[in-house]
């Protein structure tokens, strides 16, 4: 892996994308079993969104905590540590003969995610040479096919023999283990590296601090709504389609992968999109453009469910990436912390709006769910009111 720091790292870049791949299929296990699971222990969907709740909500506090401490002491082997966190709930997930050992193992995956997140968003911006939205999408679509291929697992080999199997995905977290061991000492080479040149100088924020915090407020606002919608289908999208349209548990899982891969390819596309055309151009068009197949979806037949939330996911996912390198310009020299707290509130929001969706559920109905949800894009609206940050700095200069 070459450190060098005019040119984009693409050997680097691919293997925290691989590693998050790994990361987030891990992660979409819990939610890709919750059939399975319901049944087992019996489970009401109040206590299914409080499993994700748990996972979610330990990553959302901590990610911030871990982010600012790496921006003022970057670890590079805290990448590693991470995914041994990981390592350690799914054998406990594996295992778990109680709800209380569930959320206990919930939890130990939203450490690793927490621990793992801001330092390799970090990574992939000083890999980047410059293409930052590049960067982060790769970075990003690496997560968005680990949580796509959940499903399929589950659907295939997990579903099958049971809940004890989740057990062989520890192989996958035990390489994870090295490749991120080997971006580790990259990443500390890179660090040393850059100790001897002279510091660069320091980077101005492009907007007022009033401007810059509701700047920030705005994409808080986004996240918001992009994952709170977003829960509505990664948490109970398997079980609308059982309860709508009477499909089995291998079926609404190939429909989740369905779902899940459209996300993952417009991830690819948001970033590359954002470095040309602008960031804000590319929020906009992420949240609010998803707000007609929102509010078609909750009232069409099986096949045409399919092809929205294929357009929803498409069109839906293009925005994080955009939303995280523009509130990295906004705070610059921050970038361990705009990270972990980006990844840390769309992970509370996650896991906040299973557990009020869950709720929601239970008292009157999951379809219901849905067609409320349908109303949520609309928050998109505000991205209006974001500047645009490549004006500002033409008028600086």
């Amino acid at each position: 892996m070459s450190s060098a720091h005019t040119k984009t790292a693409f050997g680097v870049l691919f293997s925290i994308s691989l590693c998050h791949l790994l990361n987030d299929m891990n992660q979409s296990m819990i939610t890709a079993l919750y059939p399975v699971l319901k049944t087992k222990f019996h489970l009401d969907f109040s206590q299914i969104g409080l499993i994700t709740l748990v996972y979610q909500l330990t990553a959302s506090l901590l990610q911030p905590v871990i982010g600012n401490l790496t921006d003022k002491r970057p670890t590079p082997w805290s990448l590693a540590m991470g995914m041994g966190f990981m390592l350690c709930g799914l054998l406990l997930w594996s295992t778990a003969s109680t709800y209380g050992m569930l959320l206990v193992a919930a939890a130990m995956i939203g450490m690793g995610s927490a621990v793992f997140h801001p330092e390799a968003a970090r990574v992939a911006r000083t890999a980047s040479g410059g293409k930052h939205g590049l960067a982060q999408s790769l970075f990003q679509v690496g997560g968005n096919a680990g949580t796509a291929s959940g499903p399929l697992l589950a659907a295939f080999f997990v579903v099958p023999r049971g809940q004890g199997s989740i057990a062989w995905l520890s192989v996958g977290a035990i390489a994870g283990i090295i490749i991120l061991w080997r971006v580790g000492v990259w990443y500390k080479a890179h660090l040393a590296e850059r100790a001897t040149r002279k510091a660069p100088p320091m980077q101005v924020a492009p907007l007022s601090p009033r401007l810059t915090l509701v700047s920030i407020g705005i994409l808080v606002a986004l996240i918001f709504s992009k994952y709170f919608y977003l829960a509505s289908l990664s948490s109970y999208y398997t079980f609308y389609l059982m309860t709508r349209f009477h499909v089995n548990v291998r079926e609404s899982q190939l429909y989740l992968f369905l779902f899940l891969g459209a996300t993952a390819l417009g991830t690819l596309i948001g970033g590359p999109v954002g470095d040309r055309i602008g960031r804000r151009y590319v929020i906009w068009g992420s949240i609010l453009g998803v707000l007609p197949f929102s509010l078609l979806l909750p009232w069409v037949n099986l096949f045409w469910t399919a092809v929205l939330t294929v357009f929803i996911g498409l069109i839906l996912s293009s925005a994080f990436s955009a939303i995280l390198v523009y509130a990295q310009e906004l705070v610059p020299g921050r970038v361990g912390m705009i990270s972990g707290l980006f990844f840390g509130f769309a992970f509370g929001m996650a896991g906040i709006g299973a557990a009020v969706l869950g709720r929601l559920a239970d008292h009157s109905g999951i379809v219901f769910v849905y067609r409320l949800c349908a109303f949520l894009p609309i928050i998109g609206l505000l991205t209006w009111f974001l500047p645009d940050l490549e004006k500002h700095r033409r008028a600086v200069l």
